[in-house]
């Protein structure tokens, strides 16, 4: 009897142990909150009815990289990963098997994320469902394909450090940093990269070309950053796609539809705030306004395409046609993406604060490269605009990409 009442003890405290090992519903739901925040769902779900398991194609200046499988998958996802694994891959980026990932893996930013928050993301995605789908190996060029240069590259360029709050500012300013320069990784896109794709950190989120869009500066540059913009501004456009001085498109699109729509009020208003606390950290280019010629080959092309949404003065629609003076995107230094929406058009992104659409069609066998070298040029530097010359070997480009 003794013996039969000690097996029902162990397993009791078996049962119990079990029982405290379940995250909790609060955990879950805060690590989902974390997940949405760090946009994971952009680059880790390539089939929508299949949520993070992974196979997206992501093009780097390198080659190209499959993201892996995040569901409890235990054959080819994280199923069988311990808590020690999983907080080292994303802080550290070393995979379990000791093999180093590629810094399109954000680890380079998600150092900055406490082990705490770490493992809430954990516990949110062991509730996902597992689904079978085995990592694709990458298809780098030569050399970059060898995982043991990543020894030296973050040798060179990766720092290992926590998100250090700064006393002197505001909690609201610290949540939002934690943000930008941790887990929403926002400076992989608008950092520019050196030679061996590591960030300047001396231009940070001063402006970046990636998958043949530009994304824009989000530092206190006047003319193509967000000086002119209010931290409601930002919100605005975080949390709907849309404000009254531009829309999401591309990339960011992306962004707004799968994180910062989702997130909470209280966060994005943070990133707001800490953004706008952002001193411009280069100079922005002296620009030579084109001549007459160009001017008025652009004004014609404007004027019978463009002016019945966008008004003679460029005032648009706001929240509806975007206006163009003094739009941040549109007089960037490179001008990508602006001419990835007039060679593909456009299209306004659908979230639950702005649901109504708006379309743009694209004018890429409408127009010749002078032509809309030339519209470009015209309102990148009419109404007060300015920003640097496009050339019709600059449209030739785009059109190929």
């Amino acid at each position: 009897m003794r013996m039969i009442l000690a097996v029902v003890a162990l397993c009791s405290a078996i049962a119990s142990v079990a029982r405290a090992a379940e995250p909790s519903p609060e955990l879950i739901a805060y690590g989902k909150a974390l997940v949405e925040a760090g946009d994971c769902a952009s680059c880790h779900t390539a089939d929508p009815a299949k949520p993070f398991a992974g196979g997206k194609r992501i093009d780097t200046p390198f080659g190209a990289i499959y993201a892996p499988n995040l569901t409890p998958d235990r054959d080819t996802g994280i199923g069988a990963w311990t808590d020690a694994d999983f907080t080292r891959a994303v802080r550290t980026g070393v995979a379990p098997d000791g093999s180093n990932y590629y810094p399109a893996f954000p680890y380079p930013y998600f150092t900055k994320v406490t082990k705490d928050d770490t493992l809430a993301i954990r516990a949110y995605l062991g509730t996902l469902a597992p689904v079978a789908s085995r990592n694709k190996p990458p298809e780098l060029r030569w050399p970059f394909g060898y995982r043991g240069l990543m020894r030296i590259w973050n040798a060179m360029y990766f720092k290992p450090a926590l998100f250090e709050p700064d006393q002197s500012q505001s909690a609201a300013w610290n949540r939002g940093g934690y943000l930008v320069t941790g887990l929403g990784h926002c400076g992989a896109c608008h950092t520019p990269k050196n030679y061996f794709g590591a960030d300047k950190t001396a231009q940070a989120l001063s402006g970046n070309e990636v998958g043949g869009w530009y994304a824009p500066r989000l530092d206190g540059a006047a003319r193509t950053g967000l000086k002119s913009w209010s931290a409601e501004d930002i919100t605005e456009y975080l949390q709907s796609g849309r404000n009254a001085k531009s829309h999401a498109g591309g990339l960011m699109a992306e962004v707004v539809v799968n994180s910062t729509a989702k997130m909470s009020d209280a966060d994005v208003r943070a990133i707001a705030v800490y953004l706008k606390s952002l001193p411009a950290s280069r100079r922005e280019t002296i620009v030579t306004p084109p001549d007459d010629a160009e001017m008025k080959a652009g004004q014609a092309v404007y004027a019978k395409l463009c002016i019945a949404c966008h008004e003679a003065d460029g005032s648009g629609a706001p929240r509806i046609y975007p206006p163009l003076p003094g739009n941040v995107l549109l007089q960037s230094v490179n001008p990508s993406s602006s001419l990835r929406i007039i060679l593909d058009g456009a299209h306004t992104v659908t979230t639950p604060r702005a649901p109504n659409t708006g379309e743009m069609p694209g004018y890429a066998k409408q127009l010749s490269d002078e032509e809309i070298a030339a519209v470009t040029n015209y309102i990148r530097n009419s109404w007060g605009n300015a920003a640097p010359l496009v050339t019709a070997a600059q449209v030739a480009k785009a059109r190929k990409e």
